[in-house]
């Protein structure tokens, strides 16, 4: 079963995927001209991979979760939409980059946050 999972963001979006068991990659950030735009290439990314789950971070901020229920209510996808905690998976993705990374804006630390999220949902489905 493929999996994907997004960290939605104002600026950009992380994504990662699980197209093997245990295996969960992140890709390339979805950077966010306009959410028209940016559902649109959710929509491409989860047809392309053939996503089954689409796990989406929500936040404890209600404005933030508000906003970022909208925003998966304007996607095309039909499969089972799981909301997750994202607690702290932002300050975790940043902790293990440390020192690798220079450029923080380039949406790396955004899809390292949606593998965190990724890999916490399926450990808690076992």
């Amino acid at each position: 079963m493929n999996i994907a999972a997004i960290d939605i963001g104002l600026k950009r979006i992380g994504a990662a995927i699980c197209l093997h068991e245990g295996i969960i990659t992140p890709l390339d950030a979805i950077l966010r001209q306009n959410r028209v735009q940016a559902a649109r290439d959710i929509d491409e990314l989860l047809c392309e991979y053939k996503v089954e789950i689409l796990v989406v971070g929500l936040p404890t901020n209600d404005e933030m979760k508000r906003r970022i229920k909208h925003f998966v209510s304007l996607l095309k996808f039909q499969g089972r939409v799981v909301f997750t905690d994202e607690d702290f998976s932002s300050h975790e993705a940043k902790e293990r980059i440390k020192g690798v990374v220079k450029q923080k804006r380039d949406g790396r630390i955004d899809s390292i946050a949606a593998a965190i999220i990724l890999k916490r949902f399926k450990e808690g489905e076992r």
